[in-house]
């Protein structure tokens, strides 16, 4: 699909006095490369950086208050100038707000107040929390907004960026520029997939739930292996969570495997016994995943109503 040049000419709202910005995909070469400034290379915003560069475009200019961040400027982008933020934007005809979630409403707003040149810079930011609204005061003047996610972490390696291959980014963007957002994911090497403004928070939360929280039940599950005894809990964990993923992402709810799903409510209430003289503080959140695991095996005709009912007492639910 991409294969051939795809030029995609995007132009700012009429009442807005935006002006055009061509985007160019499909090749390693650009005759008509962007501009790109960042605004706080941390470990995402580099990542994303690198990535554009690789496409073709050019890092222009970056502000970065971090001693760190400044050192990244000049390793990776050493043709870019350190710039004040309003600096950036003059210079930049791609702008990646790459701050923290919660610093980002504030940057837009104080940028937006001191006159910062947005009309017709695509402006973007990685926040899987933000849709574009978080941007309307700079869309207000101008700006063509989106959000790109990669829903992948970073670490600072070097090898940050090529972790953004094959990564799906969750984006949200007006309809005139959506062809834009989602060509500039392609050339980082990542797959677009929309997400409406008013679902933002549910797409994160639900991405949350499962990395974050991933890292927690593990590292749970490794205290728990160790009081019982076990020297590597790693090693025990790694092939099991593995099959455990996999099944989960081939078969989704049919993959549930374990005495919950097989009804086993005398095991289940052994289980409840163990972790609760052993660590005490994690027996909600086993209680809480069971419980969610009997109603989601319940409904895949995984367990019998009655099943299901015993293995409610087991969890204290009478």
């Amino acid at each position: 699909m991409w294969g051939a040049r795809v030029a995609i000419l995007v132009t700012a709202f009429e009442s807005e006095g935006g002006c055009p910005v061509l985007v160019e995909t499909g090749t390693n070469t650009h005759p008509a490369r962007l501009a790109v400034g960042v605004i706080g290379p941390g470990r995402a915003g580099t990542a994303l950086a690198r990535a554009l560069a690789r496409a073709g475009h050019q890092v222009v200019a970056a502000a970065a208050v971090s001693e760190v961040s400044k050192a990244r400027v000049r390793e990776y982008f050493p043709r870019a100038r350190l710039a004040d933020p309003a600096a950036v934007v003059e210079a930049a005809d791609l702008v990646l707000l790459t701050v923290p979630d919660d610093v980002l409403p504030g940057l837009v707003a104080g940028l937006a107040s001191t006159g910062a040149p947005f009309a017709g810079r695509l402006l973007a930011h990685p926040s899987g929390a933000h849709g574009i609204r978080v941007l309307e005061p700079a869309t207000l003047d101008g700006a063509l907004p989106m959000a790109l996610h990669p829903v992948m972490t970073f670490t600072g390696r070097d090898d940050d960026v090529d972790r953004i291959k094959g990564v799906s980014f969750g984006v949200t963007a007006p309809d005139q520029i959506r062809p834009a957002a989602e060509a500039l994911v392609i050339e980082m090497g990542g797959e677009p997939v929309f997400i409406a403004e008013h679902n933002r928070g549910l797409y994160h939360a639900a991405l949350a739930f499962a990395a974050n929280h991933l890292v927690t039940l593990v590292t749970e599950a490794e205290d728990l292996l160790r009081k019982a005894g076990a020297d590597n809990p790693e090693r025990m964990l790694g092939p099991l969570l593995g099959a455990a993923l996999d099944n989960a992402l081939r078969f989704g709810d049919t993959g549930l495997t374990g005495p919950v799903a097989r009804g086993d409510d005398g095991t289940v209430a052994a289980h409840v016994a163990a972790i609760k003289s052993a660590e005490p503080g994690a027996l909600n959140a086993y209680l809480a995943l069971a419980r969610l695991t009997a109603d989601r095996a319940l409904a895949a005709g995984l367990l019998t109503p009655e099943d299901a009912a015993r293995l409610l007492d087991a969890l204290g639910d009478r």
